[in-house]
């Protein structure tokens, strides 16, 4: 069955016939939503964060810039049945900080943690060294607020299926 939903009219008529593994849907949007987004663009300046933009005649979003507040301003400006109408309040995916943390390795940050407006992201004291990072994912929401801040690039995001997709 997921086999047949990557065989879109888009996808072959664009020469793919998988999709982008690495490409972030905007809140509300779904697989199905995108089959009828034209690509005119109206929600990248609508987002005040500036994280969406149009890649491939479709939006997609980019945390390394900053995050999804969630405020439905991209979904309020499109003219087109691509965005679920009623105002998501978190992403599919979750986040997951990898080894590269700089915690992890005796130096002591917690941006992450300070930007997570949920409070996923939780210290806790270890002996001799600096607070480990952990993340809860039944708070985290998927906002992307902890990457762009992260000096090690250190969080990554899991499809929710398993698996990092971002990162």
């Amino acid at each position: 069955m997921a086999e047949a939903s990557l065989l879109s009219r888009r996808n072959i008529l664009r020469g793919r016939i998988a999709p982008d593994p690495q490409r972030i849907r905007p809140p509300g949007v779904s697989r199905q939503g995108l089959e009828a987004c034209t690509g005119c663009g109206d929600c990248v300046p609508a987002c005040p964060t500036n994280i969406i933009t149009i890649l491939d005649g479709t939006p997609t979003v980019d945390f390394t810039g900053g995050e999804c507040l969630f405020c439905g301003k991209c979904a309020e400006i499109c003219p087109e049945p691509v965005f679920d109408r009623l105002v998501a309040t978190a992403f599919p995916h979750r986040m997951a900080i990898s080894e590269s943390c700089l915690a992890l390795h005796r130096t002591d940050c917690q941006s992450c943690r300070d930007n997570c407006p949920t409070g996923a992201i939780r210290f806790s004291p270890r002996l001799g060294g600096p607070f480990v990072p952990s993340l809860d994912p039944d708070l985290c929401n998927g906002c992307g607020a902890c990457i762009s801040v992260c000096p090690a690039a250190a969080i990554a995001i899991t499809h929710p299926e398993g698996g990092a997709i971002h990162g």
